[in-house]
């Protein structure tokens, strides 16, 4: 049994797609990780917006959450790339600048918490490759339909950079993602520019949605091109934008799955428990 983690939600999961939420207990208990809520957590807050205005503001809210976590006396687990980005960078920045948590602290104390650098933040594919096995997620596997399905896996921006403190996998050619996909008896393939930004983030989709809608298209000319059945993603903000982004542009059809709604799927969970019918872009696989 995998220990105790905090469960951190985010702000697009619970606002848009709860059924990865929902996914996500699903086959985390399936696979015997224990999650507990972390009540009164908050926005992370976003790394590629508010950290540009203000590190500070940025910081304090950050570690607020990771304080909640500390009295709970468990490590935080996130589903998302910009929470992960934000706790992670946080916690490394206060765990390992003595100056900044002072002045960080200061600024809590207002609000009677202390952060005392004991938290630490793991995403969810880092924790599955590393904590659950891929072994232990191919025997769960239940269904793997008629035919082979190939998957267009989309690491996203914030997952594995910075990788000088991340240090999870190869930046430039991962494959950490990959594996798990494949280890669900679905193909990941290869297509270009497969490690570019989906064209929501640092404030893209809502300042300029033009040039994120260019940058999204971009990359599904380039998933179709390379014959993908679906795109699979491990970022809500990147799932909305692939999601969303094709009902916009009313050119592409393809279906866009979490990577927890995908290995609920495969693991014949309750498939009303998906949320698929919140999505823009319809799921047929």
């Amino acid at each position: 049994m995998a220990e105790k983690l905090g469960f951190f939600l985010g702000c697009i999961m619970p606002m848009r797609y709860p059924g990865i939420e929902s996914a996500t207990r699903e086959v985390l208990k399936e696979l015997g990780v224990e999650l507990a809520d972390l009540e009164g957590a908050s926005c992370c807050p976003a790394p590629g917006v508010m950290r540009s205005f203000d590190q500070d503001t940025w910081l304090a809210i950050g570690a607020r959450n990771l304080a909640i976590a500390q009295e709970m006396g468990v490590d935080i687990l996130t589903i998302c790339n910009g929470c992960y980005d934000t706790l992670f960078e946080t916690a490394h920045k206060l765990n390992n600048d003595l100056e900044a948590l002072a002045r960080i602290n200061k600024i809590l104390k207002q609000v009677g918490i202390e952060y005392k650098g004991k938290t630490q933040v793991r995403h969810f594919v880092e924790y599955l490759a590393n904590e659950i096995d891929i072994d232990a997620i191919k025997s769960k596997v239940k269904e793997n339909g008629d035919k082979k399905m190939k998957a267009a896996v989309f690491y996203g921006c914030h997952f594995l950079k910075p990788s000088t403190i991340k240090k999870i996998d190869n930046p430039e050619r991962p494959r950490i993602f990959d594996d798990i996909v494949e280890a669900l008896g679905v193909e990941s393939i290869e297509y270009k520019d497969k490690g570019s930004c989906c064209g929501a983030g640092g404030g893209v989709r809502a300042r300029s949605p033009d040039v994120a809608l260019k940058m999204t298209k971009e990359n599904l000319v380039n998933m179709q091109d390379a014959g993908a059945d679906f795109i699979v993603d491990c970022c809500p903000f990147c799932h909305l934008q692939f999601d969303v982004g094709q009902a916009e542009l009313k050119e592409f059809q393809i279906p866009v799955l979490h990577l927890m709604q995908l290995m609920a799927m495969k693991f014949g969970l309750d498939k009303d428990k998906l949320g698929l019918e919140a999505h823009r872009t319809p799921v047929k696989l």
